[in-house]
């Protein structure tokens, strides 16, 4: 796990004075993320939140990141992956067609994945706002059905579920 990687989870992490919180419903990837967040000498922590929620906090020093530039390919393709590993969607149930998707209040953050993903003939489809009336500044677009083998080989996922879901569709 890269720095890269860490700055594109962080589209779905808060911000507090001195750190970064990152929410995740899977304990699995939140001791990932501690583990890896680790190995750079800086103190990482995972604490649930709430008695009955199934919702894991990991926290650590805003410090890390500083001044972090995605300078690479192999930069835009690990912040690529962290943006999935947070704010992308995957079909998980056999019911339903196939899908990937990447989804974001802030649209020029994700217009700059989108614009990343095509560098790598990776092809997207629309940007689109689901529904204007209950969400007006939220916005998505689905990776196309010809790019999915391309998305699992050159971006793939560090999630330990959402790498599962890929490997058994693709």
């Amino acid at each position: 796990m890269t720095k890269a990687y860490l700055l594109g989870v962080l589209h779905d992490a808060t911000v507090r004075k001195t750190t970064y919180r990152i929410a995740t419903k899977s304990r699995i990837f939140g001791d990932l993320l501690v583990s890896e967040i680790q190995k750079f000498g800086v103190k990482a922590w995972i604490y649930k939140e709430g008695k009955l929620r199934n919702l894991w906090i990991v926290e650590f020093s805003k410090t890390l990141l500083l001044n972090i530039t995605l300078q690479s390919q192999q930069d835009r393709i690990d912040y690529i992956r962290g943006y999935f590993d947070a704010e992308g969607g995957i079909a998980k149930s056999s019911l339903v067609r196939y899908y990937l998707y990447f989804a974001q209040k802030n649209k020029s953050d994700l217009m700059q994945v989108k614009r990343f993903l095509e560098e790598f003939g990776i092809v997207c489809g629309v940007m689109h706002n689901p529904s204007k009336r209950a969400d007006p500044n939220y916005w998505r677009f689905f990776i196309k059905a010809k790019s999915y083998n391309t998305f699992a080989k050159i971006v793939g996922s560090d999630h330990p579920e959402k790498r599962q879901y890929l490997r058994v569709k693709i």
